[in-house]
């Protein structure tokens, strides 16, 4: 047995288990069809509805005010803290924008039909507000170190902020906090380094000429260079990550868009044709297997685990922000999705469905999408493993920054502990470029998810929190309070 195979046939047994329990489905009956429905992707749906009316939209009233500030308007550089908005948001955003947007869309498409793209950016804009709140809470409830770094996320306001609400939640609050900053390690482990080394690998592996190469049989070392690359960034900590993302995201994220605009141009025709199938196949529910219940299932999974909005891991990143006004990232949080989802995820879905791929039998992730870009022209897959590569190597670096936080709240913060977590991260790279993509996308699933079932909990809980610190921001807001340059 080739090492490939065996850490393979090493970590099926533990992908099975841990998507058996998080992601339990109940049978559902609609329109006449049966579906398997995951009780966690109804917590999502859930919690994306109430906040969105809770905080009155504000995903959308909040949204230009959102853009100024990520344009440095109302910065004020004597707030503490690590990172200025925009760098916040580049770094959460190298979190999400990742082989999620990709190879998920392609999963997506694949498992609900082109319907899963709709229910994607529905997905997308509930998930605006959900961000909004929990990295307002991130902010808020974060505590600053001796060493003028900051420390936030969901493990603090769940063990910080729930004794406010009620002495009584001081003890589940630290309890949960643990248990979120286990699944925070194993989301890092997970999706933000196996499902992202996989894919590029096997981007790269399309590229390269298939499956005759060296490197179709060893994948372990396409792992290893990529730990490599990621050690050398993450040793700088946020300040030096949030240097690197802030460069990365702006040219990934155009070249990705200009190379998915060209597949488009050249299908401008198919493009009416190709929006009424996303919008019709939604709805009908004899689309793909489980109906209208398959297509909703596949797209919330997949928009989920592309925008992590629910999730509590971004408000990790945002909690480095220079500000003293929590409600100030939360509203540049909102755009996360928006950009990740409603932008990026829907080009990839545009790219697939004018193209005709979407038709292919035993064929999903980057590898479809690859075959997307190359109905263009031949060569404009290699464009797809450059974007793939910087995709899939900017969300480890920012993952292996949450994971390494609430290490940190687990361990302690001290350098044999930052050491040690780091190890294991490169490690786990290796691991992820040799696993094949069913058990990646299981085990990141289930971690991921997981950290969506205590972040929540406390979303709801300091719902009044949030909405006191909106209407009063706002309402200042209104009245002129502040003004540009502070």
């Amino acid at each position: 047995m080739s090492i490939d195979a065996a850490i393979n046939e090493m970590m099926k047994a533990p992908s099975e288990l841990a998507v058996s329990v998080i992601l339990y489905e109940v049978p559902v009956t609609f329109g006449g069809t049966a579906a398997e429905l995951p009780l966690i992707v109804v917590w999502l749906i859930a919690a994306g509805l109430f906040f969105t009316f809770y905080l009155r939209f504000i995903s959308l009233r909040g949204f230009k005010h959102a853009f100024d500030l990520v344009r440095g308007k109302y910065s004020d550089p004597n707030c503490k803290g690590e990172v200025s908005h925009f760098q916040a948001l580049a770094t959460a955003l190298s979190g999400t924008v990742g082989l999620g947007n990709i190879a998920g869309v392609a999963v997506a498409i694949t498992l609900g039909g082109p319907g899963a793209a709709f229910w994607m950016v529905v997905a997308g804009f509930l998930g605006m507000s959900l961000k909004f709140a929990e990295c307002l809470l991130g902010v808020k409830y974060r505590i600053e170190n001796a060493d003028g770094t900051v420390s936030g996320g969901a493990m603090y306001y769940l063990s910080r902020g729930l004794p406010e609400v009620h002495p009584a939640l001081m003890w589940p609050g630290k309890i949960m906090a643990v248990l979120f900053a286990i699944c925070c390690v194993g989301g890092a482990i997970g999706g933000g380094n196996m499902f992202q080394v996989n894919q590029a690998y096997q981007q790269m592996v399309n590229v390269s000429g298939g499956s005759e190469t060296w490197l179709a049989h060893n994948a372990w070392a396409f792992g290893l260079f990529m730990a490599v690359l990621t050690g050398v960034v993450i040793i700088g900590g946020m300040k030096t990550i949030a240097r690197v993302t802030e460069k990365l995201v702006p040219i990934m994220c155009g070249l990705y868009l200009i190379a998915g605009f060209v597949i488009i141009f050249v299908n401008i025709h198919n493009v009416p044709a190709a929006l009424a199938l996303i919008v019709t196949s939604a709805f009908a529910p004899q689309a793909v297997a489980g109906g209208i219940i398959g297509a909703i299932v596949a797209g919330f999974r997949r928009a989920a685990f592309s925008n992590e909005a629910g999730f509590g891991s971004a408000a990790i990143a945002h909690s480095a922000v220079k500000t003293k006004e929590p409600v100030t990232e939360g509203l540049v949080a909102l755009l996360e999705p928006f950009i990740d989802t409603i932008i990026i995820c829907t080009m990839t879905a545009l790219v697939i469905v004018v193209s005709g791929v979407y038709q292919e039998a035993g064929v999903d992730g980057v590898t479809l999408t690859s075959h997307a870009f190359a109905t263009v022209l031949p060569w404009f897959p290699k464009v797809l493993a450059i974007v793939v590569f910087l995709f899939a190597y900017s969300t480890m670096i920012s993952w292996s920054y949450y994971g390494n936080k609430a290490w940190f709240y687990l361990f302690g913060e001290n350098k044999a502990m930052d050491l040690l977590y780091k190890l294991l991260f490169c490690s786990a790279t290796v691991v992820g470029a040799t696993m094949s993509l069913g058990n990646v996308i299981d085990f990141s699933d289930s971690m991921m998810f997981a950290m969506s079932i205590f972040n929540i909990i406390a979303l709801y809980i300091l719902a009044g929190v949030i909405k006191r610190e909106l209407n009063s921001y706002w309402s200042r807001y209104k009245a002129g309070a502040f003004t540009p340059g502070r």
